[in-house]
């Protein structure tokens, strides 16, 4: 009985705000518009950020939650300052030292060393330019493994002889080959330096983090050092944790062999940063959690505009709706009955509202998708919370012209005009 007065009420609220927008198009579109406008501003940019969150996020999970970088630079710095003289000045890891990591850090699971260098790949008359190579060990597809589309991974017999074999990215195998199965067995041109494709890298996407497979190519690191200058190769020795290990715990341990590797004193500070990919993944959540901040603070101030004018209409509807206010309560009516009517009333138009910035929010989504060729997508957090939004302002909007249409007088509502 209770759930069909309230289905009732429900129904009689949405047919009259239909007939308000209908009478009324300009002063309710208006309002709608606020609630519209707020609402986009809330959930694009939540969605937006959440998406773009959850991109990088998982791309720096794809280089191991607890993986570090032993290099001569901090990758992650506290403060406006950054120290680079500091920094260029130290010595650059080297490929010896990731032996002795082995035999000293029992923390550590697996230890690779990796070179990179942008160079020209060239095949008959055709040439990419700029194309980044990255020599490796044979640990490093442990630590950041690839899937091979075409072809087969460097062999163990190949790292450890430094043949002359290379694994490319599926956009420069298109590239050179127009169609990447064609690529594998193929000989290349390597700064002067004969190559055979032995495999093609699957397809992964653009990359805001990390290596970008695409438009690679990956090469034994004993080759790779024939090839380019290693001391100008931002070389860097890469480590992992064994299995129930925190990342800290590796830090801690890969700093007190570094010192003793390179025979510091105490006195002597670190010549080499230990930087963990953890630190990444805090500083981009600190990163987006600002940002969901300001997208906040615009859409408040566009609902709270959307709000008042909701009021507006309200303390109009109900000015006009006087005598039928005063006709139900000469009749029967509830104070709570008619409370509920306008409140509901007020929150139906502010859910119309959230439709319509819902709408909007979803062009969006498949602008950026399309267009920039970046995932964007709504989850049922962020649409839950848009409902909620839009009853939640839509009932504090029409709060107190309910209260003033419950409390009227039947005798006086009737007799006005």
């Amino acid at each position: 009985m209770i759930m069909r007065k309230t289905l009732n009420i429900l129904a009689t609220s949405f047919r009259l705000t239909m007939q308000e927008l209908m009478v009324n198009k300009l002063r309710t579109s208006l309002s709608l518009i606020g609630i519209s406008f707020g609402i986009f501003c809330i959930i694009g940019v939540l969605a937006t950020v959440n998406s773009l969150q959850t991109n990088i996020q998982n791309q720096i999970k794809s280089l191991g939650s607890n993986t570090i970088y032993i290099d001569k630079w901090q990758y992650f710095h506290n403060g406006p300052d950054y120290p680079w003289w500091k920094f260029m000045n130290r010595p650059e890891p080297a490929y010896n030292e990731v032996k002795l990591i082995k035999e000293r850090s029992p923390l550590a699971k697996n230890v690779a060393f990796m070179i990179n260098d942008r160079l020209n790949v060239e095949y008959l008359s055709y040439a990419l330019e700029d194309v980044q190579m990255y020599g490796v060990t044979e640990e490093e597809n442990e630590i950041q493994p690839v899937k091979i589309q075409y072809g087969r991974f460097i062999s163990g017999a190949e790292f450890a002889s430094g043949s002359a074999v290379v694994i490319m990215g599926y956009t420069d195998a298109e590239n050179l080959f127009g169609n990447p199965a064609l690529a594998v067995g193929k000989e290349i041109s390597v700064k002067k330096h004969k190559a055979i494709i032995i495999g093609v890298i699957e397809k992964t996407g653009t990359s805001m983090v990390g290596m970008d497979y695409d438009q690679s190519i990956i090469v034994p690191y004993r080759f790779a050092r024939t090839i380019i200058n290693e001391k100008h190769s931002s070389p860097k020795i890469i480590v992992t944790a064994n299995e129930k290990v925190s990342s800290q715990q590796l830090a801690d341990e890969l700093e007190g062999v570094m010192r003793s590797i390179r025979k510091l004193s105490p006195r002597e500070d670190d010549n080499f940063s230990i930087n963990q990919i953890s630190g990444a993944s805090e500083r981009v959540s600190s990163l987006f959690a600002n940002i969901n901040i300001g997208g906040w603070a615009i859409g408040i101030l566009s609902l709270v505009v959307g709000a008042f004018g909701i009021a507006n209409i309200m303390f109009v509807t109900v000015k006009e709706r006087t005598p039928i206010i005063g006709l139900k309560k000469a009749i029967g009516a509830r104070r709570r009955s008619i409370l509920s009517e306008f409140l509901l009333e007020s929150a139906v138009i502010c859910i119309l509202g959230g439709i319509i910035g819902l709408i909007l929010v979803f062009l969006l989504t498949l602008i950026l998708t399309n267009v920039f060729n970046f995932p964007v997508f709504m989850s049922g957090g962020i649409l839950f919370l848009a409902i909620s939004i839009c009853i939640i302002i839509g009932v504090l909007a029409g709060l107190i012209p309910a209260l003033t249409a419950a409390r009227l007088d039947p005798v006086v509502a009737i007799r006005s005009k």
